[in-house]
């Protein structure tokens, strides 16, 4: 007869006596075709109910270790291999899983490129959800198309034609849960064979996504205007991966000649294509925004990619993509059997805060605002450093510029001396996907997110870290 101790079960009954039982089939104490003690038999012996018993014989049966005769009783199941297990409930874990490191928290951060939360118009959000929630019930509980809705492709569209000087329709629109899900429907699209040219230095995650997708990239060193096509013959892929409005972490803006040449070497050969990534181009602080190279493509060769985490919040996973033509029929054939991963309820809320203008007014107020921000942080660094400390090298668009700090300590020994006075910073150099920095001592001052309070104390902190006083 089986006998258990109940003393100490932390979970219901028939749940305890169904482990029990079954941990003793799987350890072999109860062999294959042995007869089991008949429901009440069993709830005597165990001083429980027959509905106990019978309710952990249910599931014993549902899972495949016990099977039932009729007027005969239960018996125990072949199982095709047993192994031992612990009397337990909660399965061991065969190991420890190791995370990856986290950054050490630090006083001051100049190298996180996180919106400042405080700048998202929470209550306009709020609003616009709840009347989609309320409004649009049945739309939301339908599937949408592989590209995502098509009111939030409308509206895209739109504000592309009108903020980027881009036509397009709202067909060639692919929307996501983020550029890296876009990144794995475009290496399906264009093919694993192919050889992807990324700039260098650049933004590592890039190549780590391309990488982990079994794409071979190379690298390929930029210039004084960017990438150069030259530099892509030589490099020998087919598809480059360019940010030709605002280039992370050096802020170079591609010239206009340069674009051109860039979109000859892809008209030399049908199976090339440039993947341009224009991340952060609605901050661009001076003048009106660079037209996208996509706009003067004329021969669909130019595959455009945008997030709205960079311009709205670092949380707001949604991203787009804008497929030629001849693309954009391809993913439709081929891969409209994937679902578009960005919640309906989002898209159809983020479509309202484009149409009916909230957006814009958004891109405006944060435009002054960072304005003002990145002024201020230049008038601070040149009264606090000297002209022989500390050059600052100025763009006009995106989130951060960089400083050159004239000391002869490397580039991670000034990192490393820094964080030990609670000041986190990055330079150039680590952004090099190969080779060695022909020039080293360049830093990244990102200001999306700085706290304006503490900035001074912070500046102060790295100068006499770095030259005394």
């Amino acid at each position: 007869m089986l006998t258990y101790d109940f003393r100490g079960a932390d979970v219901p009954m028939y749940r305890f006596i169904y482990e029990r039982v079954r941990d003793d089939i799987v350890s072999g104490r109860l062999s294959t075709g042995e007869r089991l003690p008949s429901k009440r038999a069993l709830a005597k012996n165990l001083g429980v109910s027959t509905i106990t018993v019978e309710s952990a014989y249910d599931q014993l049966i549902s899972e495949g270790y016990v099977f039932a005769i009729e007027k005969r009783g239960y018996f125990v199941a072949q199982i095709p291999e047993r192994v031992s297990v612990a009397h337990s409930s909660i399965p061991r874990a065969l190991g420890k899983v190791v995370l990856p490191e986290q950054n050490p928290p630090c006083a001051f951060d100049f190298s996180s490129g996180i919106m400042d939360s405080r700048n998202f118009p929470f209550s306009v959000w709020a609003k616009l959800m709840r009347g989609v929630l309320s409004g649009r019930g049945q739309d939301l509980l339908r599937m949408p198309v592989c590209s995502g809705a098509i009111e939030l492709r409308r509206a895209i569209a739109g504000h592309l034609s009108s903020f980027r000087g881009m036509e397009v329709d709202p067909d060639q629109i692919i929307v996501g849960a983020g550029t890296e899900y876009l990144y794995g429907l475009l290496i399906k699209l264009l093919g694993r064979d192919k050889i992807y040219c990324v700039e260098n230095p650049g933004y590592r995650k890039i190549k780590q996504i391309y990488e982990a997708n079994g794409i071979q990239c190379r690298d390929v060193d930029i210039g004084a205007d960017g990438i150069s096509a030259q530099s892509l013959r030589e490099c020998g892929g087919q598809i480059a991966h360019i940010s030709p409005n605002h280039h992370f972490p050096t802020g170079i803006t591609m010239p206009i000649g340069r674009r051109y040449e860039i979109l000859e070497w892809a008209f030399e050969d049908e199976e090339r294509f440039i993947i341009e990534d224009d991340y952060d181009s609605e901050f661009r602080l001076n003048g009106k925004p660079v037209p996208p190279l996509q706009s003067i493509d004329s021969r669909g060769k130019v595959i455009y990619m945008n997030t709205f985490s960079k311009s709205l919040a670092s949380t707001i996973r949604i991203s787009y993509m804008v497929l030629p033509v001849q693309l954009a029929n391809e993913f439709y054939r081929t891969l409209s059997f994937y679902s578009c991963t960005v919640p309906t309820f989002e898209q159809y809320t983020l479509a309202e805060f484009i149409s009916r203008g909230f957006f814009e007014k958004h891109i405006n107020r944060m435009r002054l605002q960072y304005g003002r921000k990145r002024r201020r942080i230049i008038e601070s660094v040149r009264s606090i450093f000297g002209e022989d400390e500390c050059a600052i090298i100025k763009n006009d668009s995106g989130l951060h510029f960089l400083l050159e700090f004239r000391t002869a300590l490397s580039d991670s020994e000034v990192e490393s001396l820094l964080l030990s006075r609670g000041i986190r910073i990055r330079a150039v150099s680590d952004y090099r996907l190969s080779g060695k920095s022909e020039r080293e001592h360049l830093f990244i001052l990102a200001y999306s997110n700085i706290d304006m309070k503490s900035l001074d104390d912070a500046l102060m902190t790295v100068r006499n870290a770095l030259f005394g006083g």
